[in-house]
């Protein structure tokens, strides 16, 4: 149940043309410490609750356990999350032999896209579309625990 992936900035919106799966997704938080978040998502018409531990030195691996649960437990569950719900669409585009989930967010953190890929490996290679912007892999500020609470719509840029 290790979970290794990459995020990426986008520099394009060209993915959704590639896009072969659209799906909207609500999620929320009842531990947002890095060491052991527990997140409530709605992705369509299916509940999940996940636990995640905190990333190695690279950012990139960390143990993950997720499980379907119905949507009204997790629409219960929403109700007891720490403030900030997270509301974004995910887009599915198939590059050579990976599958990049593209988020975009609404809300507090409209403006902001990002994409990310799983890997068997953290060494593991991959093309990269001509869409895919920065690595941010390693930048706490785009974990969506942290954009829960620290809206993209707050960040200050120079």
């Amino acid at each position: 149940m290790l979970e290794i992936e990459r995020k990426f900035l986008i520099t394009s919106d060209s993915y959704k043309k590639e896009a072969f799966s659209k799906k909207r997704i609500t999620q929320g938080y009842l531990n947002s410490n890095p060491e052991r978040t527990v997140r409530v998502r709605i992705k369509e018409n299916k509940g999940y609750l996940t636990v995640k531990g905190i990333s190695n030195a690279s950012g990139m691996s960390r143990f993950e356990w997720e499980k379907e649960i119905s949507v009204e437990e997790a629409q219960n569950l929403l109700l007891l999350c720490e403030k900030g719900v997270i509301d974004k669409t995910r887009f599915e585009v198939k590059v050579g032999k990976h599958i990049y989930e593209i988020d975009e967010f609404y809300g507090e953190n409209e403006g902001l896209e990002m994409a990310e890929i799983e890997l068997q490996s953290e060494t593991e290679l991959f093309k990269k579309p001509d869409w895919l912007g920065d690595e941010v892999t390693n930048d706490k500020r785009y974990y969506n625990s942290y954009l829960s609470k620290n809206p993209f719509k707050n960040w200050k840029f120079i």
